[in-house]
Order: C-alpha cells, then structure tokens, then sequence
C-alpha cells in the first residue's frame, strides 16, 4: 500500500511539474528550445524505463533494473528474463550476509562478478539500482541513471 501511495505522490507532483513547464507539447517529442532528451513521459514509469534504458545504452549493460529492498521490479531495461533474474538477487546480492541456498548461493557467486549495484533511498524506502554487465563505463552510467531515478521520482 505504502508503494502504491507513493507512486500516485509522485505520478500526481511530475504531472502539475510537466503541465507547467511544457503546456501543450505532447510525450516523446523533442523541444526546439535544445531539449537534450529525446523521449520524454509524463509517466513516471515510462520515464524510469526511458532513463534506464540510456543507461543500458551508454554502457552496454545486458540489463539494468530498479527494484525495491524484497525484489520487486519497479523498472527495468533488458530482456524481460535478464531484468526478472537480476531483480530477484538484487537484494541478495547487495547483502551478502542473507543465509540461503547452496544452489542459490552458486548463482549470487557467479553473477557478482558482472553485476553493480546502487543502493538508493526514495522517500525512506530502500530501493537498489542493479546492472549487469556492459563496458568500463557501467559505474558512470548506474550513477548518472541514480541521479535521474530520483530526479524523477521527486517530482
């Protein structure tokens, strides 16, 4: 419930935000005035979609996905099962202290090596922002995409 209410907060405050600063340009449309996006939403999901799918871009990442603190996919950019998989370990994988399975525990090994993740705080809630694989650049582009997953879900 908690989730919920806070995803209307934020779909309700980036929606007066957008209406105010551009009355009348329809989504995914580029402004003329040097706009740097080009896909833009007043969804707050598709945006998140929107800004992890840059990331994924930038860096070359297989997957990169938002989940909050049990695993729960909030967005995500990838194939479906890649974004799947990574959400479920997200949280084992950012704590490693959790006891689980031998089976369990061989796949957190195997996938640790090629995965980075980002633990975040929106609104008090923990959330991790998780990418697997990609170039050198993959720290840059999980912080930059950070810092655009709070920008969003601020407004």
């Amino acid at each position: 419930m908690a989730r919920r209410k806070l995803a209307r907060q934020a779909q309700a405050r980036h929606d007066r935000r957008v209406s105010k600063e551009l009355p009348g340009l329809p989504p995914n449309i580029k402004k003329a005035d040097g706009e740097r996006r080009l896909r833009r939403s007043l969804d707050p999901i598709t945006a998140l979609h929107y800004q992890l799918a840059e990331a994924r871009r930038v860096a070359s990442l297989d997957a990169v996905v938002l989940v909050d603190d049990t695993g729960c996919l909030v967005a995500g950019a990838g194939a479906w099962p890649v974004c799947e998989e990574l959400a479920a370990y997200a949280p084992l994988l950012a704590d490693g202290a959790v006891p689980v399975r031998t089976v369990v525990s061989h796949r957190i090994a195997s996938l640790a090596g090629h995965v980075e993740r980002l633990l975040l705080d929106i609104d008090g809630q923990p959330a991790i922002l998780c990418g697997r694989g990609g170039s050198a650049g993959r720290s840059a582009a999980l912080e930059r995409a950070r810092a655009g997953v709070l920008r969003i879900l601020a407004a």
